[in-house]
């Protein structure tokens, strides 16, 4: 059974795109009206969102789980190709704030601090622009766990990172701010020093995505292959199963290959148990394809892997 959710994942990649433009001219504005090097740095994390957004939906319309002649196994590893684009952006991202950190801050120590002047309606537009990301981070993820998309859990994951990034930087603005009130220039540094944090938090959902979808695409065992032995030998007529292998990942889509020796006199007994143990490892594993090597029960090897 392959599953084909890409329109849903396109409608609410494109809801999401939208929503992450406004945001991010928000934060360019504000940023650039303030001064504020991390506001800025902030800015640049939505435009990778946008970015990923745009990203997402090119590999949502590449992504097709129906095999054809050229992809045979179908076309689903653009869609972890699009995760792990997410994390170039990240890595890009992590780089520039990180840059304009120390560049800051060398120059502070050189010829004095950049004075930031924010004010109270500023922050009340930043804290607007948090509630629409923290609302895009759980609609992209609630409708990714829902229909198993990759790229909609993984875009979902790093909005949540522009979320603790939007928190913090809007914290040191308020120190910022408060800078102005008490006449105490040294707050002045939250801004910058604030900066590293946040290049670590975008380092972070980087690796995060990346760990998640390179094991789709190097073929890592997706079962491991003494549960798909113990579903296997409980199939009446299964005498035992080995050179199990399977790839892809559980919920998304599974393939699985075995050898089966089976208790049968004639090929329709012998297709009969395959078909059973094929329909409850896709009861268990769904979606899966299953390619099952039938042998007679008098087969031997000594490459049986597991004994009855």
């Amino acid at each position: 059974m392959v599953l084909d959710n890409r329109s849903e994942v396109r409608k609410v990649l494109l809801i999401t795109l939208l929503l992450n433009l406004v945001v991010m001219a928000i934060k360019a504005s504000v940023g650039w009206w303030t001064g504020s090097l991390s506001l800025l740095a902030d800015a640049l994390h939505s435009v990778t969102d946008s970015a990923n957004n745009v990203l997402g939906l090119v590999a949502s319309r590449l992504a097709s789980p129906q095999p054809d002649r050229d992809h045979p196994y179908g076309h689903q590893k653009f869609d972890a190709l699009g995760a792990l684009g997410i994390a170039a952006f990240l890595g890009v991202a992590c780089f520039e704030i990180l840059k304009g950190a120390i560049e800051r801050t060398i120059e502070g120590f050189q010829h004095g601090l950049q004075s930031i002047k924010i004010s109270a309606p500023e922050l009340w537009i930043l804290l607007i622009v948090l509630g629409i990301n923290i609302f895009v981070t759980f609609y992209e993820r609630n409708v990714g766990i829902r229909v198993g998309s990759p790229i909609l859990i993984a875009d979902a994951q790093h909005t949540m990172s522009d979320v603790w990034v939007t928190i913090t930087v809007l914290l040191g603005l308020i120190g910022v701010w408060q800078a102005g009130v008490l006449n105490l220039p040294a707050l002045q540094w939250l801004d910058v020093i604030l900066s590293f944090p946040v290049a670590l938090l975008v380092f972070r959902s980087g690796w995060s995505v990346l760990k998640e979808n390179l094991p789709w695409l190097v073929d890592e065992m997706a079962i491991a292959p003494e549960a798909i032995h113990t579903i296997a030998m409980q199939v009446p007529g299964v005498i035992n199963c080995h050179e199990i292998a399977s790839r892809g990942v559980v919920g998304r889509q599974v393939f699985i290959e075995m050898h089966l020796i089976v208790s049968a006199q004639d090929v329709e007994g012998a297709h009969r148990i395959t078909e059973e143990v094929e329909a409850r490892l896709a009861e268990r594993f769904s979606p899966v394809r299953v390619l099952i090597h039938v042998e007679p029960p008098t087969y031997k090897s000594d490459r049986i892997t597991y004994d009855r």
